[in-house]
């Protein structure tokens, strides 16, 4: 699959601000299923410093300083991506949950070296008796690695409420289990807690996912979110990726930002500013399939924080 994706996040300031700073995580990675055929970032005002990096995980991250005063801030990224099909995992063999927890014990990896590091705490993914009791009946003796976690994660998704309301950003993941509402962010979160508290590593990942129209419905422009899902390590098999929000292997449909501990890592936009504090934030996303133009911003705006 083809996509042209439209990101557009708006800050509106209730009063000027002079100076802000922010750390932008939209650009896609390339990757083995993943071909990235361009990019485009425009912001408004237009920065007065703008770099790029890669961050520790090998995330593409642009830092831009806007020293205009604005009242308004604009960040449009357009991305033209192909995405190639994943692997069938029918018939595929994994050894129990528990081999895979010893191995992450040793020091040597036989592959997926960096695995390791995604075993422990993060700031918004904590291990604890909760997430634990959660995950152990997914995860009897001896049960295999892939069916444990597919289990884990399709038993989120049957028993938790997709509601925007429900949380923020900051909710904890024991006030989602109690709850059992919430957006993609807390249902990666949550499934990365029980992995963790298993001894087991996951990270989280951050991109889109193409949205269907109802039957009969036509596509409506800017209606797509950012999205989130998990990625979890089995020696031999390596990182396969799980969403537990829609119950479904990524595929086609999903296109990968970036990835990290938890969504404290790869926020789509992050930053800090001298003004006012107060601001509304509007943010808007189109994955078109078979886009044909990297989109452009048209002035007046620029940055902000997305969600899946």
């Amino acid at each position: 699959m083809k996509y042209r994706i439209t990101h557009v996040t708006t800050y509106t300031y209730a009063a000027e601000v002079s100076v802000s700073h922010h750390l932008l995580h939209l650009r896609p990675r390339d990757l083995p299923r993943q071909r990235v055929d361009c990019f485009d970032l425009v912001v408004q005002p237009e920065p007065s410093v703008q770099t790029r990096r890669v961050d520790y995980f090998g995330n593409h991250a642009d830092v831009i300083t806007v020293e205009a005063a604005h009242r308004q801030l604009e960040v449009v990224a357009g991305s033209r991506v192909e995405v190639f099909p994943a692997l069938s995992r029918a018939g595929v063999g994994s050894p129990p949950w528990e081999t895979v927890a010893n191995v992450c014990l040793g020091e040597f990896w036989s592959d997926g070296a960096e695995a390791g590091e995604f075993r422990f705490d993060s700031p918004n993914v904590r291990r604890s008796d909760v997430a634990l009791a959660y995950a152990k009946p997914s995860f009897p003796a001896g049960r295999p690695w892939l069916e444990a976690v597919s289990d884990l994660s399709s038993r989120i998704h049957r028993e938790f409420q997709f509601d925007p309301k429900a949380t923020s950003v900051a909710t904890p993941v024991e006030d989602v289990l109690k709850g059992r509402k919430g957006v993609c962010q807390d249902f990666a979160h949550l499934m990365l807690a029980c992995l963790r508290s298993l001894g087991l590593p996951g990270r989280y990942v951050s991109g889109y996912l193409e949205t269907l129209p109802p039957p009969g419905r036509a596509r409506l422009v800017g209606a797509d979110a950012s999205h989130a899902w998990v990625s979890a390590w089995c020696p031999g098999l390596g990182w396969l990726d799980f969403d537990p929000t829609n119950d479904i292997e990524p595929g086609e449909r999903h296109v990968t930002l970036g990835w990290g501990r938890d969504f404290s890592d790869v926020s789509p936009i992050r930053g800090v500013l001298v003004g006012s504090g107060e601001h509304t934030l509007r943010v808007s996303v189109d994955v078109e399939p078979q886009g044909t133009e990297v989109p452009r911003g048209s002035g007046g705006q620029s940055q902000s924080q997305s969600q899946g």
